[in-house]
């Protein structure tokens, strides 16, 4: 597989003189989903920011496979930030609004990406009229309508009920296997880094450097059905030994 992010050797030290990365190393493949688990303040968030180019680097590198996929970034948060006073369509329509694309021109990517997070039903509805997991939809949307390449997630499931959750898990390997991103996806249920993943990556911290990688071999993308099987629950276990030693437990 060709490794579509290089980060070698990077370090992160804030204004303050907290070392949040130290000596951080990370390959991640094309269309590989990859998960990022830790205790709290490890800097988990800090590498999809440096990822992004929302963060510089005090040191290291993080190299690109092309420039193409280095520009094809689409970040989904923790919290939906959306717009209050603008509907469904129009929080969605705004990336292509930012890079001066007309309504009309945009109309049928809009529908588009409404239809992949199926919510057209709700398409002149306010962000106050929706559900938890009806605004997260949405900002997954909003991310979608410029058709990245990479994906990158941070804890975009942490405060949904688990009923809504484990349905946003299937729908985004759903998604996944329509589009076939390259995703980066933080989280600190191990279950759901389990369930998404090729490959989870537990990341130390004090300072935040890579500690432990376990890899899902298993059909991808995974089904319902293995959730309850027996290697879900080992792999569920191995991940969680090795978050254990991270935290020095």
């Amino acid at each position: 597989m060709t490794n579509a992010i290089n980060i070698t050797q990077v370090n992160k030290v804030f204004d303050n003189g907290t070392i949040a990365l130290r000596d951080f190393n990370l390959q991640v493949a094309e269309s590989e989903f990859v998960s990022l688990v830790g205790p709290s303040g490890c800097g988990k968030s800090t590498v999809l920011r440096l990822i992004a180019g929302l963060s510089s680097l005090s040191s290291g590198n993080i190299q690109w496979r092309n420039r193409t996929l280095e520009k094809d970034i689409a970040f989904v948060f923790q919290e939906p930030a959306l717009m209050p006073w603008a509907n469904v369509k129009d929080n969605i329509y705004l990336p292509l609004k930012l890079a001066g694309i007309s309504r009309k021109k945009a109309e049928a990517t809009i529908q588009e990406a409404l239809e992949l997070v199926q919510l057209e039903s709700v398409a002149s509805s306010y962000p106050r009229q929706l559900s938890g997991g009806m605004k997260m939809r949405v900002s997954i949307a909003r991310a979608l309508v410029t058709n990245p390449k990479v994906l990158l997630m941070d804890e975009p499931f942490g405060a949904l009920d688990d009923i809504t959750r484990n349905q946003l898990n299937r729908d985004l390997l759903e998604l996944w296997k329509q589009r076939r991103w390259t995703v980066v996806f933080v989280t600190h249920n191990i279950y759901e880094a389990v369930y998404l993943s090729h490959r989870v990556v537990v990341i130390g911290a004090n300072p935040g450097r890579v500690v432990a990688e376990v890899a899902i071999n298993e059909p991808y993308p995974c089904t319902e059905e293995f959730r309850s099987s027996p290697s879900y629950g080992r792999y569920y276990r191995q991940v969680a030994d090795e978050l254990s030693r991270a935290m020095g437990r």
